[in-house]
């Protein structure tokens, strides 16, 4: 998505797939499953280095895969790890 996009356009995009602070399906395109990923990390405490049994705890929550959206949150750049802990990015 090249453009930037408004916060009502971003709801509007990411509705089919984010609801009530949950994922309720994992995105295929990647644009969508970025954005989607964007709203995981802002639930994630900012400047707090967490341990990564208590992430995975929070994004099971969030997704049932909890593994799978850690990775993507990584891969993505949105949280960065070390050692065993993550912290958001930003």
């Amino acid at each position: 998505m090249s453009k930037e996009l408004t916060p009502s356009e971003v709801s509007r995009l990411i509705r089919p797939f984010w609801q009530k602070g949950r994922i309720v399906r994992w995105p295929a395109r990647e644009g969508k499953r970025r954005l989607v990923l964007e709203e995981v990390a802002r639930l994630l405490p900012p400047g707090k280095r967490i341990p990564e049994p208590e992430l995975n705890a929070i994004l099971r929550e969030i997704w049932p895969d909890h593994a799978q959206l850690r990775r993507a949150l990584v891969d993505c750049e949105l949280v960065n790890r070390r050692a065993g802990l993550y912290w958001r990015v930003g």
